[in-house]
């Protein structure tokens, strides 16, 4: 019952960090960063950027997002939950996300995937996020299913120009 969070994937050209709370059951299982087939994380990652995303193999969709400029952490490193959803998470110990923040020297914006990653987020950055452009993201998650994809699109799309387009290379 007790679920942790995996490593950040960060570099030192990591402009903008998106965060989400806690990786779910399917991610957990698979190791992977929003693993589930109707999480739409990569979907609107990559339609953001204006890079596929989705048609790559993991470890290629993790490079790409280096490229760009974009890391990705969870504010929570562990916690109780049955299942996936965030509202039945206790017991959560944060992540360090000020330890993290600081060691990124090229860091402009945080994104919060979803509400649950923004109201934890916020409060632990505190003062500091004041470094920060602090950007509320709709949740990627099939549980939120209320927002339809093309305008939860158009406020992923806000990334774009914060992690630098075209820094792609293959």
């Amino acid at each position: 019952m007790r679920k942790a969070s995996f490593a950040p994937v960060v570099d030192d050209r990591t402009r903008v960090l998106i965060l989400g709370s806690l990786p779910g059951e399917e991610s957990l299982r698979r190791s992977r960063y929003y693993a589930h087939p109707q999480n739409r994380f990569w979907h609107l990652v990559g339609d953001a950027i204006g890079h596929d995303l989705s048609a790559l193999e993991y470890v290629d969709r993790l490079d790409s997002l280096r490229a760009f400029g974009i890391g990705l952490w969870d504010v929570i490193a562990h916690a109780a939950r049955r299942g996936s959803l965030d509202s039945a998470i206790r017991e959560a110990v944060d992540n360090d996300l000020v330890a993290l923040t600081d060691s990124l020297p090229a860091l402009a914006a945080i994104a919060f995937n979803g509400k649950t990653a923004s109201r934890i987020g916020r409060a632990r950055l505190g003062e500091r996020s004041v470094r920060y452009a602090l950007i509320d993201l709709p949740s990627s998650s099939p549980a939120y299913a209320a927002m339809p994809y093309a305008e939860k699109l158009s406020r992923w799309t806000v990334i774009r120009g914060i992690a630098g387009p075209h820094r792609f290379t293959q």
